[in-house]
């Protein structure tokens, strides 16, 4: 390989395979580091034209180590939001005003998105957006029977287990993002919806960033989570859950399933991840996997096919749960406790 040719190769091939693992939730990137970064381009071209005629080892791995660790800063760095593209001229991102004063940060903690006099579910969705720290309520009403949660978001730790006298309530905390927290109805169906926004970057401090959930216990909920590079450690054995829905890239999935419904789905979508679900010993159940090279392990099931397990008695079964598998390169497992 002539060696004029190695360094513009290794930043389109960086380049363009940290691209590809994005669209697939694998990576996440700060993308408007480039707007404060951009002298980098600058370093890693002026070094390469000083070493240029070189042709010893180490002045290849000097030009080596500066397209790496230069790229590395401009799509992993975590910056805050403040980014400038030259001295003395700075813009920030992220951040969004809904109030009518003139401070630019919302110091709502705690939502209430009841704002009509009836005992009506609304027909339009209100959201709000905050950064930083926040409590969220959504309130019970008791004519709502059917609810949705809506969550997603990566570079995080998922917590649900306790329960609340409100229909949703939240703690978060996410060093540089922001939240937006919406309700709405369809159907007969309540939808509360929680996302984080601005994971453009892989935040080295990921692991502080959290969210607690909390759901109250007499609707029958639907629990749809999208996330990449995340971690997920969900207690639903308290509730009634008729669909549970996980789509993750790179995550780690922890569930404990209480007694199904008459019909409970669960439905599971994942790319390199450890996907752990625990159901009740008695409870009937039925797993059909469609997961390319990934490890299945189906703790007391009977293979019935040749992607297709079943507990003991479950046709004769009145409440059934049924898990659908899909994934790349994941580990998957199915204990009864």
């Amino acid at each position: 390989m002539r060696n004029d040719k190695l360094i513009p190769g290794l930043v389109l091939v960086l380049i363009g395979a940290a691209i590809l693992l994005a669209n697939f939730g694998y990576l996440h990137f700060h993308w408007y580091n480039i707007f404060h970064l951009w002298p980098i381009f600058l370093v890693i071209a002026g070094v390469n034209l000083v070493f240029a005629h070189s042709k010893a080892i180490w002045a290849t791995i000097i030009k080596v180590a500066v397209v790496v660790l230069g790229l590395g800063l401009v799509l992993f760095g975590n910056f805050g939001d403040r980014y400038n593209f030259w001295p003395g001229m700075a813009y920030h991102y992220g951040h969004y005003d809904n109030d009518d004063n003139d401070n630019d940060n919302d110091s709502k903690s705690d939502f209430n998105f009841d704002d009509d006099d009836d005992d009506d579910n609304d027909s339009t969705s209100t959201t709000t957006k905050v950064s930083g720290n926040g409590t969220f309520n959504e309130p019970y009403k008791a004519g709502i029977k059917y609810a949705r949660v809506e969550i997603s978001g990566g570079a995080t730790t998922y917590n649900l287990s306790d329960t609340t006298n409100q229909l949703f309530s939240a703690n978060a905390y996410n060093k540089n993002g922001r939240y937006d927290f919406s309700h709405s109805t369809d159907d007969s169906v309540y939808v509360v919806s929680f996302k984080m926004k601005d994971h453009n970057g892989i935040n080295f401090d990921s692991d502080k960033n959290k969210a607690d959930f909390r759901l109250n216990l007499n609707p029958i909920w639907d629990v749809h989570v999208k996330t990449g590079a995340s971690k997920l450690d969900f207690d639903l054995s308290k509730f009634k859950i008729r669909n549970l829905k996980l789509d993750g890239g790179a995550a780690s999935f922890d569930i404990k399933l209480g007694a199904p419904l008459t019909k409970t789905n669960v439905d599971i979508s994942t790319g390199v991840s450890g996907v752990d679900i625990n159901i009740p010993q008695n409870a009937a159940c039925s797993i059909e996997t469609d997961s390319g090279l990934s490890g299945n392990h189906f703790d007391g099931f009977t293979k019935t096919g040749d992607n297709d397990y079943e507990t003991p008695g479950f046709a004769a079964a009145k409440n059934k749960m049924y898990i659908h598998i899909t994934g790349g390169l994941s580990d998957f497992k199915v204990h009864r406790y």
